[in-house]
């Protein structure tokens, strides 16, 4: 269990800065002295009172709304008092102050990040993937992560889960009683269909796995990396996908030196979209640097545009640049990474272009905009993403590849099922893993490392 977490704490839960409203959070097993010191008064339940909150001298420190939530039916299943004032930092940082004077008697202390959540998680008013939806919905970067989120939040994942687990429950009673009693005529398995139970749980899951994969998406999105020579029109590309002059676009070679970033939506999907220096051998130690972080950059990239410019495709210098950068691309990107062949400037001869064939090749106009829905949608493809089904809720990456290792134990345990009694051990064992995966999901089974790194992610005051 986590050090102090039956201990008082308080934070402020707004963000930094000045606001029109800021709020102060306690949360305790008992918070009564800090409201007849703070609010001067006691409160009715979940009712909010306009009042002055007082200094230790009686003076009012400012006026505003306090919100007493009793336990259990709090956010955190304890006593919560909510103190909302003007969202001045130094008001705030006032009423935090006194807040920590009344409270010192009983040990009240800041909150650590997370550690409001974290109190609904251990008090089970939230499991561990409701915990990370708050987070999620928090940072959500497009209207559909806050959508799957908040599904996430309601417990839509987490029904999903259960339901799961209920099923490979019920499955592993009936390999355990074939263990358990063996002498018995009546063969628990076979009446009880457990390999068409075993066949429906796999195909269950399948569909969470898919819709988990697609939220996983939602939440994390894409890094796409622009490369190629100088003036191909990496610049002019990456402002077309953002809508906006973001990278500065000259005649000039090597005008880009540093990495250009902007995150874009594509049917809500976040593309992380890079801009690149040109890569080509320099003597200026500053360009140098820059090609040194473009490769960095392609390296760990989830898809590449190597971008070519067509209105010089033709010439001797420019084809051998391109293979030689071709060449490095093999070396340094992995073969699960898809690389584009995206053919710029096709505006200049006439909308047409003799691009060659293949998955990823497209020609596309940054200038006028030609071609860039095609590589939109091709980037979607790569990525995955399968238009905007409905019933997606937010997932993280462990949630998929928890999700992947109970597939793989289902997967070893149709296997085992199939050799019957004389693998019905093996059966139970990969049953009993294939829980223990699903479990880590919703927080019903985890080490305390991993709920701590989770926790620490959020904000203080949440």
């Amino acid at each position: 269990m986590f050090a102090g977490h039956n201990d008082p704490i308080v934070a402020i839960a707004t963000a930094p800065g000045r606001g029109a409203v800021g709020i102060v959070r306690v949360s305790a097993t008992s918070i009564a002295p800090v409201i007849e010191a703070v609010c001067g008064r006691s409160l009715k339940a979940r009712e909010a009172t306009y009042l002055p909150f007082l200094a230790a001298d009686g003076s009012a420190i400012d006026q505003g709304l306090a919100i007493h939530f009793p336990a259990p039916n709090s956010y955190t299943g304890e006593d919560v008092l909510e103190l909302q004032a003007h969202g001045g930092t130094v008001v705030l940082q006032l009423l935090l102050a006194r807040c920590i004077e009344v409270g010192a008697a009983m040990g009240l202390r800041v909150a650590q990040p997370g550690e409001f959540t974290r109190r609904a998680f251990l008090n089970d008013k939230i499991d561990l993937a409701q915990a990370e939806a708050i987070a999620d919905l928090i940072e959500a970067s497009t209207e559909a992560a806050a959508r799957s989120a908040s599904r996430s939040l309601a417990g839509e994942f987490s029904r999903e889960i259960h339901a799961l687990r209920d099923a490979l429950i019920h499955l592993r009673m009936l390999v355990e009683a074939t263990l358990d009693f063996p002498e018995e005529e009546i063969d628990f398995l076979q009446q009880a269909d457990a390999e068409g139970q075993l066949t429906r749980l796999r195909e269950t899951l399948a569909g969470v796995m898919r819709r988990a994969r697609q939220g996983a998406l939602l939440r994390e999105g894409i890094k796409v990396v622009i490369a190629g020579q100088p003036n191909a029109g990496k610049s002019s590309l990456l402002n077309a996908l953002a809508g906006a002059e973001l990278a500065i676009v000259t005649p000039i070679p090597g005008t880009t030196r540093d990495l250009v970033s902007q995150t874009i939506q594509i049917e809500g999907v976040p593309l992380h979209v890079i801009d690149t220096a040109g890569l080509r051998e320099s003597a200026d130690h500053v360009e140098r640097i820059g090609i040194e972080r473009a490769w960095g950059q392609i390296a760990s990239a989830d898809a590449v545009l190597f971008l070519h410019d067509l209105t010089r495709a033709d010439t001797r210098d420019y084809k051998d640049a391109d293979a030689a950068i071709r060449k490095l691309l093999a070396g340094k990107v992995p073969p699960s990474v898809p690389v584009f062949e995206v053919w710029n400037k096709v505006d200049a001869l006439g909308g047409e272009a003799h691009t060659g064939r293949g998955d990823h090749v497209v020609a596309i106009s940054a200038k006028t905009g030609q071609g860039l829905d095609a590589l939109r949608r091709q980037l979607l493809e790569v990525a995955g993403w399968q238009a905007a089904p409905e019933g997606v809720y937010i997932a993280r990456e462990r949630h998929v590849q928890a999700l992947r290792r109970v597939d793989e134990h289902l997967r070893e345990a149709a296997a085992r099922m199939a050799q019957q009694a004389q693998a019905l051990d093996l059966l139970a064992e990969e049953l009993r893993l294939a829980q223990n995966a699903l479990n880590e999901i919703t927080g019903e089974f985890g080490a305390d490392e991993l709920l701590g790194v989770i926790f620490s992610s959020f904000c203080i005051g949440k």
